[in-house]
């Protein structure tokens, strides 16, 4: 899925394997864009799996302004949250600590292959189970 800013470029969804480096596009966020063609923003399903070339760098917030804001992961897992808010920014990722940070506060021109794609749902019980999983309030 691709954030509500993101909604008038041009995107594709990803697969497993995609090259992609993370872009501002203009539109007051950042996210994923495919890296031959940096205008093309390539949407994820939450439960994404990504490796990233290396560890991942999002930018200081908050009063105390972290002058280090590079963590010390390299693996993410793509998720949407505040889903319940619409006129915020959803797109997230978590890393394997539990800390989760919104895409849009990450340095750009970061490289990340998307490693696995969420299963797909067998049946409508799976489907409701899946979103319960993905939804992080």
């Amino acid at each position: 899925m691709c954030d509500f800013s993101l909604h008038n470029v041009r995107s594709r969804q990803a697969s497993v394997g995609d090259k992609l480096i993370t872009h501002s596009f203009g539109t007051g966020t950042r996210g994923f864009a495919a890296l031959e063609d940096r205008e093309l923003a390539v949407c994820l399903l939450p439960g994404t799996e990504l490796a990233f070339a290396d560890n991942i760098k999002v930018l200081p917030y908050g009063l105390l302004r972290l002058e280090n804001a590079t963590t010390s992961h390299r693996t993410a897992i793509f998720r949407q949250i505040n889903k319940d808010k619409p006129a915020t920014h959803h797109d997230a990722i978590e890393f394997p600590d539990g800390r989760i940070e919104l895409l849009t506060m990450l340095y750009e021109d970061q490289a990340a292959t998307v490693l696995q794609l969420p299963a797909e749902p067998k049946n409508a019980a799976e489907a409701v189970a899946q979103e319960r999983a993905a939804y992080v309030g």
